[in-house]
């Protein structure tokens, strides 16, 4: 199995993306720290992940605080020993049209989506580089920091992955010497309940379904299309890939048919 005994940090680890890249990640052998807001929510994904409990531990808090993937990541090493990689997947999206976003509005993405991911693969390296063992830190990124879509105006969301891109490829070099791999992936549309926190499940269930003809494939992706993208990115199967941004987007970027 890919990640026999290795130990993984969540994000964003309760629902969607996160919840499948830690269930899998487990099915494969290994063991998760999921990371969330919500500790009902979360531990309930512990439970389904693994319920015996043994290969799962649950850290609450907002990851947009520095101090939050901090301890994290010490949780990780308290409650097994070690840390090989990190998913920083925790993410907002909220769409807005340009001039209506508030300075409340852009430090809300800004600080969960970049300096979230920012300060949690920093904790992160120097646990990695500590250990001498090096690891592997993957972003969730976005198809929105490489493509404007007209249809849903992202101004500050879109800034904010563009950042966690930037963060990609510089660490990716800052963090080569210590045999830290850093990539990312840029999902299109990934039906997750992220769209739940700004739609009512009746638009969900009308909106969702028009974005299928945007990709060239025909359909949105599932959390399993990243999800499989990012346990990749992770894995020793991807020894030699770093400062790489994936897109998982059906053939978005491209082009259109």
């Amino acid at each position: 199995m890919r990640f026999q005994d290795k130990v993984a940090i969540v994000t964003g680890g309760a629902s969607g993306i996160g919840k499948e890249v830690a269930t899998r990640f487990v099915a494969e052998g290994g063991a998760v720290v999921i990371n969330g807001r919500d500790a009902a929510k979360a531990e309930a994904a512990a439970r389904k992940i693994d319920a015996t409990g043994k290969r799962v531990a649950v850290h609450v808090g907002d990851i947009a605080l520095p101090a939050t993937g901090e301890a994290v990541v010490e949780s990780a090493s308290a409650r097994f020993g070690r840390l090989d990689v990190l998913f920083n997947n925790a993410g907002v999206f909220a769409p807005k049209p340009f001039v209506e976003v508030t300075e409340a509005d852009f430090d809300r993405l800004v600080d969960i989506i970049l300096k979230g991911s920012f300060f949690t693969a920093q904790a992160a390296a120097k646990a990695m580089k500590a250990s001498g063992q090096g690891g592997a830190i993957v972003h969730t990124g976005s198809m929105w920091a490489l493509q404007a879509i007209g249809t849903t105006p992202s101004t500050a969301y879109s800034v904010a992955k563009a950042g966690v891109h930037a963060l990609v490829k510089n660490l990716a070099i800052e963090l080569a010497k210590d045999k830290i791999r850093v990539n990312a992936i840029a999902p299109a549309v990934i039906e997750t309940p992220v769209y739940d926190t700004f739609l009512t499940p009746e638009q969900v269930k009308a909106v969702l379904p028009t974005f299928n003809a945007m990709h060239p494939l025909g359909r949105n992706g599932q959390p399993a299309d990243a999800a499989e993208a990012l346990l990749f990115l992770a894995s020793d199967q991807a020894s030699f890939i770093t400062g790489v941004v994936l897109p998982v987007d059906g053939g978005v970027m491209a082009g259109r048919q």
